[in-house]
Parts: C-alpha cells; sequence; structure tokens
C-alpha cells in the first residue's frame, strides 16, 4: 500500500481503529484479548507512544494514541497487527488478512474532543449493548483509569489533569451512557 498522504506528528492525539474483514470476529477467546494487550503494552514501550484510552471488541478496536515521535505510528500500528494477524491464522488455522484494510485514524485536533472520545470509546460495549456498564468490560482500560484495577495502559496525565479523580470521570462516562440509554428508550415513543 501506498504511504499515508498526512504524517503522523508528535505531541499529537489519534484516534486509531479497525475491524474485521466483513465485519467478522477477531477475538474469537478470552486469550485472544489478553495477547492482543500484551503485545499493545510492547509495542507502546518499544515505539514510545502513550495510551489515553482503549476497547477491544469482537470484531473491532478503538485506539486513543499520543506519539512522543514523528511518524512512527504506522510502524507500530505495523507491528501490533502484524504479529496479532499471524498469531490468529496460526490459531484458526487461517490463511489471509483479519482486519479490513489499512487501519482508519482521526486527528484529535480540539481539547474537548479528547475527553468526549475517551469516553466513546469506553462505552462502546455499552451501546452495543454487551454490558450494562463500561464496568462490566474487561476488555478497555476503564477500569485502570478510575483505580479498580492496576493496569498500566494508560496515559495517567489525562485524568487527573481534566478530571482529578478516577471517580470524576467515572461519573463523567456514566451520566452519559446512562442517558443516551434512557433516550433509546424514549424513541420509541418519538414520530419518525
Amino acid at each position: 500500500m501506498p504511504a499515508r498522504a498526512t504524517p503522523f506528528l508528535a505531541d499529537h492525539y489519534y484516534h486509531i481503529y479497525n475491524r474485521g474483514v466483513n465485519k467478522a470476529i477477531t477475538f474469537f477467546e478470552e486469550e485472544n484479548y489478553r495477547y492482543f494487550v500484551r503485545l499493545l503494552k510492547k509495542n507502546l514501550a518499544r515505539y514510545s507512544i502513550r495510551i489515553v484510552a482503549y476497547c477491544l471488541m469482537p470484531n473491532h478496536f478503538h485506539l486513543l494514541l499520543n506519539p512522543s515521535q514523528n511518524d512512527n505510528l504506522s510502524a507500530f500500528m505495523k507491528s501490533l497487527l502484524g504479529s496479532y494477524s499471524q498469531a490468529i491464522n496460526k490459531q484458526r488455522i487461517r490463511q489471509g488478512p483479519l482486519y479490513q484494510g489499512r487501519f482508519q485514524s482521526i486527528v484529535v485536533d480540539k481539547e474537548e474532543y479528547l475527553i468526549h472520545l475517551a469516553r466513546y470509546i469506553h462505552t462502546n460495549p455499552v451501546n452495543a449493548e454487551m454490558v450494562k456498564s463500561p464496568r462490566d468490560w474487561q476488555y478497555s482500560n476503564y477500569l485502570d483509569i478510575i483505580g479498580r484495577r492496576g493496569g498500566t495502559l494508560k496515559d495517567s496525565s489525562i485524568v487527573p489533569e481534566r478530571f482529578p479523580t478516577g471517580g470524576e470521570y467515572r461519573k463523567f462516562v456514566e451520566e452519559y451512557w446512562q442517558d443516551t440509554r434512557k433516550l433509546k428508550e424514549l424513541e420509541k415513543y418519538l414520530i419518525d
């Protein structure tokens, strides 16, 4: 594939995401999620990239990343997805691409978008009606950020800078998904 037209710049935030080919499952069992997280952790250190938020869903993923060097995000993603795809292909005795083309990216160019995007990422399993609360989904760093799990895959400067405690971030996230759920329930009463 040709190189990306837009470079990935240091100290900028990027929403990176992709899904399985034809929306197919990419995480088949719990160990797949754990392996992806181990690869993620290894490659974040290797490429000097900080992670604000992540969420792994059965057929897609979301990452909110902040590289500390110019143009290393593509190499990071190539290593992460290449290693993961090879392992899954071997495990599942399959061939071919696991993900639908090149990963997608959006630069986060506004401060207010950063925290709302982190919240969107963490509420993804709730919006997909897979769990009732983001606290119930083990395959994100939400529990780490709110202090309910001791994981290290989080940019510890983001939440304290904007929310002095994990509890304040939890309130910010959970009020949103509760309001969203109420709106969904009301939709059946609305006229098209």
